[in-house]
């Protein structure tokens, strides 16, 4: 039988908005340090920094609840619907582990996010952000 093609359209598109996220969660905190140092004014954007924080937030919410992850469900919904392998844990848990070979227990997720949010915390305490630009707050 042959794949649904509108549902793994979708599932990839839910897939690369999810990398999108992480990419924005990992690397937001990079940008952040680094155009602190160089101070580059987007670095410190409160828009920017209170975005950057709550989808941290609320990865560490999700860990701490043990809730798998809104984009991880509809896109293993749609996966499933496309006739396709859905994921059995977490869309991180799938990817890191498939990456690194490495499976970690999921307690361990939750110490990796909730160190990585007190990062978060910490890059806020050490590059305030700025609520105007030319605020050096």
């Amino acid at each position: 039988m042959e794949t649904p093609v509108p549902y793994q359209i979708l599932a990839d598109a839910v897939l690369a908005l999810h990398l999108g996220v992480v990419v924005f969660v990992v690397g937001g905190l990079a940008f952040i340090v680094v155009g602190g140092f160089r101070r580059w004014p987007l670095a410190r954007s409160l828009p920017f920094r209170v975005a950057h924080l709550a989808a941290i937030a609320v990865v560490v919410a999700q860990a701490w609840l043990g809730a798998i992850c809104p984009l991880t469900t509809v896109e293993s919904w749609l996966r499933v619907r496309a006739r396709q392998t859905a994921y059995s844990g977490s869309f991180v848990e799938h990817w890191v582990g498939r990456l690194l070979y490495y499976d970690a227990p999921p307690w361990g997720f939750t110490v990796a996010y909730t160190l990585f949010g007190l990062a978060v915390l910490g890059a806020w305490w050490c590059f305030p952000p700025q609520r105007k630009a030319g605020d050096r707050s």
